[in-house]
């Protein structure tokens, strides 16, 4: 099994010890993705806006592991007002198409940053980008790796 870790160049980075995603041989995990700018601000107070930054943040992190959205198997939707269901559903069909991946989506107590949304996703690709082209070392200091 081969695994490293995906570095998103133009996203947020990670609000805590972890990994935006992590790829393992032809699968990328995606942490959970807020509707959050670089500075980690969120971007609106609503569910429509939240979720476009999510979904828009998936899609950048995707593009730093080679993959896009339709490469995408299955997605877990956290919401923090299950109320807000219907209108990140209706956002969210305009970024996925037909086979739409797999979802989960439900209520939990809070999110980070007290976001109304948060978006974690599986990808998997035929072919990517050999670990082997990858010269580049990541040193980590403490919690955190940099590039």
């Amino acid at each position: 099994m081969k695994r490293r870790q995906i570095i998103v160049k133009n996203g947020p980075k990670a609000v805590g010890p972890y990994s935006a995603a992590i790829q393992v041989d032809h699968t990328v995990y995606v942490s959970g993705q807020l509707g959050i700018d670089l500075e980690a601000n969120l971007v609106g107070d609503d569910i429509v806006t939240q979720t476009r930054k999510a979904i828009e943040n998936l899609e950048n992190t995707l593009r730093s592991a080679g993959l896009e959205l339709k490469d995408i198997v299955k997605t877990t939707v956290y919401l923090s007002d299950m109320d807000n269901f219907e209108l990140m559903n209706q956002t969210y069909a305009i970024y996925f198409a037909h086979p739409y991946p797999a979802r989960t989506a439900f209520e939990v107590g809070r999110l980070p940053k007290n976001a109304l949304v948060e978006i974690e996703a599986i990808a998997v690709a035929s072919e990517l980008p050999d670990f082997e082209d990858e010269k580049k070392t990541q040193k980590c200091k403490g919690k955190y790796c940099i590039d």
